[in-house]
């Protein structure tokens, strides 16, 4: 408790202090960046006929350089549904142009920011890829190389972590490998493979793959991804999902807002890995309002979500409305 009171009393000086500073260009070094996200959810379940409020996520964080060739990364969750947690705590060097190396508690080279972030995603909740495989962070080491091959964007990435998840220094015989290649950059085509090996424990232990495609341009943006998840122990079992979503975003002129952004998705999951499809379906049609400030930005989002089920699946075991059709309202603030 007092570490927590600690790290939310330096927060806070921090954010204070830095509300001038934001207003200029940081050339000093050492500097600082604040930043942050509010999710803040009303959730409405149609087949148990029971809803209900929810602070999503609640992020503050702290960025900025040492000197022209280090940084570092802190982030906490101050409530995910009501728990407290520590995301990010990492420092980076980069010895040269487009190398970085990260060391600390960073993301895993799996994921997409748009897929996993609170204040990037296109929907209130998560795509069934990014929420049920493993999760998204780690404490080990992250190799970045950027280049360019003739006019396309190459992305190397590389990481080896302790293979235990967050905020849980264990010592492990055989850690977690992965890394991913990205060719393009998120204006235009980009393309993106992924492999990573997890080694939890002797009842633990998975390989996962995959791919994604994306294209975004103006005002218009389409992804798709496909991922699985092969275990090697017999405790869990294999697990297959893919999702394909599309945005629009139409400028308007409005005393409060300034893009109306209609959404949808489709996305599925599969245990079973059979001839009769996958055994969870979800449609995800979704309509937003947002603006854009120079330092700030929010959006209101209405989510409606029908499941089709072909078979029962334990990850929805922990209460009825995990799986059951929904209608959403969501408030997000970002800074």
């Amino acid at each position: 408790m007092r570490t927590k009171l600690l790290l939310l009393t330096v927060l806070g000086i921090l954010f204070t202090a830095t509300i001038s500073a934001q207003d200029t260009d940081l050339v000093a070094y050492p500097n600082f960046k604040i930043d942050g996200t509010l999710k803040n959810k009303y959730e409405y379940a149609i087949d148990s006929d029971v809803s209900r409020f929810t602070i999503r996520n609640s992020r503050i964080g702290i960025k900025g350089n040492i000197n022209d060739f280090s940084s570092y990364r802190a982030q906490v969750e101050l409530s995910d549904e009501g728990k407290f947690k520590v995301l990010d705590l990492s420092g980076s060097f980069t010895p040269l142009e487009g190398l970085s190396f990260t060391m600390g508690q960073t993301s895993i080279p799996l994921f997409n920011n748009y897929i996993v972030s609170p204040s990037e995603m296109m929907f209130a909740n998560r795509a069934f890829l990014g929420k049920y495989y493993i999760s998204t962070r780690d404490l080990g080491v992250n190799v970045k190389y950027k280049f360019n091959m003739g006019l396309v964007p190459v992305n190397l990435e590389f990481g080896l972590y302790n293979g235990n998840a967050i905020n849980d220094p264990v010592w492990k015989k055989n850690m977690s490998t992965g890394g991913r290649v990205i060719l393009g950059s998120m204006d235009g085509l980009r393309f993106s493979a992924k492999l990573y090996d997890y080694p939890n424990n002797d009842s633990t232990h998975f390989l996962i793959y995959g791919a994604d495609l994306r294209y975004e341009i103006n005002n218009f943006k389409v992804e798709t991804e496909i991922m699985k998840r092969d275990s090697k122990t017999e405790l869990y079992n294999d697990m297959l999902s893919y999702y394909i979503q599309s945005a629009y975003r139409v400028p308007i002129k409005s005393k409060f807002f300034d893009y109306f952004l209609p959404a949808v998705r489709w996305d599925a999951i599969d245990e079973r890995l059979d001839e009769k499809g996958f055994d969870t379906n979800r449609l995800t049609v979704g309509l937003g309002l947002g603006f854009d400030e120079e330092k700030f930005s929010s959006i209101i989002r209405l989510d409606y979500e029908r499941y089709f089920i072909n078979n029962t699946m334990s990850i929805f075991d922990k209460n009825d409305q995990m799986d059951s059709d929904k209608i959403t309202v969501e408030l997000l603030f970002t800074f």
